[in-house]
C-alpha cells in the first residue's frame, strides 16, 4: 500500500473536503479523487459517504482511520527522528507563537540570527490556538499557556508581566474615581474562543461587571483601540512602548505569566531546533532584563 494514498485518505477524513485536501496538499481535486478510489479499490470497502455537503466516513472508513493513523504516528515519529539526527544548523524550523511575540520580540532580532545561522530557515505561524506539535504543524513553540498534553519537551524561559494601560487622552476624558481605577471607563477585552487567555481570565475573575467597549481576536488590535482612545486593556508591558500608554493598574497589582518553550520530545537534539530554541530564550531573558532595569531605575 502506497503511503500517499493514506495521506490523502487521512486528509479528507479530517476535512470531509476534497477541495480542501486538494488545497493543502497542494494537488488538484482530481488526482484526490482517484487516489481515494483506488484506496478503496486495493481494500475492497467503501471508506466515504459521498454527498453534496462533504465526504463522510463510513463504518468501514471509520476502522481504516485507526489503523491508518498508528501508521502516520510512526512514519512521522521516524521523520523527527531522522530530523534529530542533523548536527549542522541548517535546514527549515517551523516556529508556532503569539503574533505579538512573533512581531515585536522576534522578528525584530532575526537579522543578528541569521548571522549567525545563515543554513535555518525559519517559518513563523502565529495565533493563539495551540499547534499540534505531534502532527508536525509546527517543530517548536513558544507559549503564555502552557501545553497539557503530547510527547513534548517544556521548559520555562522567563515571565511575561501585564498591566492595565489607558491612552492619555482617555484617561483625561475619564478621570480616575478614588478607589476604582475602572470606574467610568470601559474595557477592551478577548472574545469568547480566547477565554482561556490569560488576560480574559484575570478580566472576568477581578471585574466581571466592567463595561466593555470593545471585544477582538488579536492583541495587536487590542493595542491600536487603546491607541485610539477607546478604552482600557490589558497588555504585556514590554509592548507598552512610547508615552502615549500609562499604566492604570500597575504589574506589581496584577500577575505574570511564564512563558514557555515547547519541542517535541523526538526533536531535542537536533541541532536547527536546538538553535532555534537558544534564540527564542535569549529573546525573552532580555525582556525580562529590559523590564526589571527600567523598574529599577524608575
Amino acid at each position: 500500500m502506497d503511503w500517499n494514498d493514506l495521506r490523502y485518505f487521512l486528509t479528507v477524513s479530517r476535512t470531509a473536503s476534497l477541495t480542501q485536501t486538494a488545497s493543502e496538499l497542494k494537488v488538484s481535486q482530481s488526482t484526490v479523487s482517484r487516489r481515494i478510489l483506488e484506496l478503496e479499490k486495493n481494500l475492497g470497502v467503501a471508506l466515504f459517504q459521498r454527498h453534496q455537503t462533504g465526504y463522510f466516513l463510513t463504518d468501514e472508513g471509520r476502522e481504516v482511520l485507526r489503523q491508518a493513523e498508528r501508521v502516520e504516528e510512526s512514519i512521522l515519529a521516524l521523520e523527527r527522528g531522522a530530523a534529530g539526527l542533523d548536527k549542522n544548523p541548517s535546514g527549515v524550523v517551523r516556529l508556532a507563537t503569539s503574533e505579538n511575540l512573533a512581531t515585536d520580540l522576534i522578528i525584530p532580532a532575526l537579522p543578528a540570527f541569521r548571522e549567525r545561522y545563515p543554513g535555518i530557515c525559519l517559518e513563523i505561524i502565529t495565533g493563539t490556538a495551540a499547534a499540534e506539535l505531534s502532527r508536525r504543524e509546527a517543530d517548536i513553540a513558544l507559549r503564555v499557556v502552557r501545553p497539557t498534553r503530547g510527547n513534548l519537551t517544556v521548559r520555562g524561559v522567563g515571565h511575561m508581566t501585564y498591566s492595565v494601560y489607558g491612552s492619555r487622552d482617555y484617561l483625561d476624558r475619564h478621570p480616575y474615581i478614588e478607589g476604582e481605577p475602572l470606574g467610568g471607563r470601559h474595557f477592551i477585552t478577548w472574545d469568547e474562543s480566547h477565554a482561556f487567555m490569560p488576560a480574559a481570565t484575570w478580566l472576568k475573575r477581578e471585574h466581571p461587571g466592567c463595561r466593555i467597549a470593545l471585544v477582538t481576536s488579536s492583541l495587536p488590535s487590542q493595542i491600536v483601540a487603546v491607541r485610539a482612545g477607546l478604552g482600557l486593556a490589558v497588555i504585556p508591558d514590554f509592548l507598552a512602548v512610547g508615552n502615549d500608554l500609562v499604566p492604570v493598574i500597575p504589574s506589581d497589582q496584577m500577575f505574570s505569566n511564564k512563558v514557555w518553550l515547547v519541542t517535541h520530545a523526538d526533536l531535542v537534539a537536533s541541532a536547527r531546533v536546538r538553535a532555534v530554541g537558544g534564540f527564542l530564550a535569549d529573546q525573552v531573558m532580555r525582556i525580562n532584563l529590559d523590564l526589571s532595569s527600567s523598574t529599577s531605575s524608575g
